[in-house]
């Protein structure tokens, strides 16, 4: 059985870092790529960052670009978000993502909130 979950989230404030964390199991975690996305309240989700297998490329969405760092350690089966400078509309549910054989698997996600 594929599971992705989430930890990591929390309350900071503006300029603050979190790092989220996903444990996989029921897959060969290596071989995926991997992804976060953020869904705010009242907006569609979005992808915030990729990692492919392999050799570990990056990608980000523009908002986040230069201030989020998405990593793996694929002996701990884990993906990790690391995000610093956090700004107020970094506020959301973050997820963590697979495709596998065609179909979306999402972990339970884990809330940001980014307040004064």
């Amino acid at each position: 059985q594929v599971q992705l979950v989430e930890s990591g989230g929390g309350l900071v404030q503006p300029g603050g870092s979190l790092r989220l964390s996903c444990a996989a199991s029921g897959f060969t975690f290596s071989t995926y790529a991997m992804s976060w996305y953020r869904q705010a309240p009242g907006k569609e989700r979005e992808l915030v960052a990729t990692i492919s297998n392999g050799y570990s490329r990056t990608n980000y969405a523009d908002t986040v670009k230069g201030r989020f760092t998405i990593s793996r350690d694929n002996a701990k089966n884990t993906v990790y978000l690391q995000m610093n400078s956090l700004k107020l509309e970094d506020t959301a549910v973050y997820y963590c993502k697979v495709r596998r054989g065609g179909i979306d698997v999402w972990g339970q996600g884990t809330q940001v909130t980014v307040s004064s």
